[in-house]
């Protein structure tokens, strides 16, 4: 696995893959891998000659500075992952090279309502960040496509949304959610549970089961009061929302007929950690 810090040599080398016609698949991560980051890996590598990872913590994305000091760094262990994983490329630039002009330089991208909602109402200017950041790495990547998983999904819309606005040629792949054995899904964020809150988390993943189940006989409404309800009675859980959207729009659905995709969605504190999770309820493609 090649390694790089520096962007001129990475660029170089990305030049020399694509003069020898291969193909490129990236995926872009904040470190602190887990098997979720290692399966996107994984179908990058069955699709493409070439699989670029990034590292890098963006700041333009932390609403909270206490958030961004927490976030584990475990660059060792991470390239480590990678080579197991038969990652080609691991990039790990500093912030220098990924805003040489500085965090407000780039584009400008109007979400809508996209990233008002749901994640966008509980931390400003994430997403803003979120884009800004996934934007610059596709100028210096330059990848076929880009690797992203389930378990951010309204992430997955921005970025979505951002590559529609700047017109680049680059396929955006969503990759299923990898839970732990409990069901909880695979986040960085969860080595900072402790064992038993670990282990509680799972409530999470039993309350999109249930109204996955149940949504297509019951009150929208009523269920996601219910479900916040379940949450807020655990102990040392505080839920910030549970929302069932369409799938495209992140509209607030009230009744399963209103549209053919459908998704529950949940942020919630356990303990001093806060998680999120989603699961499709209906998906036609039609």
């Amino acid at each position: 696995m090649w390694a790089f810090q520096q962007l001129e040599p990475f660029e170089h080398f990305i030049s020399r893959q694509r003069a020898k016609g291969h193909s490129i698949g990236f995926v872009p991560t904040m470190g602190a891998l887990h098997a979720g980051h290692l399966s996107l890996i994984r179908q990058s590598n069955a699709a493409h000659d070439i699989t670029v990872c990034s590292i890098f913590v963006n700041p333009t994305q932390f609403n909270d500075p206490l958030d961004l000091l927490k976030y584990p760094r475990m660059e060792a262990q991470d390239l480590y992952l990678l080579e197991r994983a038969h990652c080609g490329v691991a990039f790990l630039p500093s912030e220098a090279e990924v805003y040489p002009q500085g965090h407000g330089a780039g584009p400008e991208f109007m979400f809508g309502t996209l990233d008002q909602i749901m994640e966008g109402a509980f931390r400003p200017g994430h997403f803003l960040g979120v884009a800004q950041v996934v934007y610059r790495f596709l100028q210096m990547v330059e990848p076929d496509a880009i690797y992203m998983g389930q378990k951010d999904f309204q992430q997955v819309a921005i970025v979505r949304e951002m590559i529609r606005q700047a017109g680049l040629q680059v396929r955006l792949v969503m990759c299923p959610t990898v839970r732990e054995e409990n069901g909880l899904a695979m986040s960085s964020r969860n080595v900072r549970l402790p064992e038993t809150q670990r282990t509680q988390a799972a409530l999470i993943y039993e309350v999109l089961q249930d109204i996955k189940e149940r949504a297509h006989s019951a009150n929208l409404p009523h269920l996601r009061e219910e479900a916040l309800r379940r949450l807020a009675e655990a102990p040392g859980f505080r839920p910030e929302y549970v929302e069932i959207v369409d799938g495209r729009s992140l509209q607030q659905v009230n009744a399963m007929e209103e549209s053919d995709f459908v998704v529950a969605c949940i942020a919630c504190w356990v303990g001093e950690v806060r998680l999120i999770d989603n699961l499709v309820i209906k998906f036609s493609d039609k």
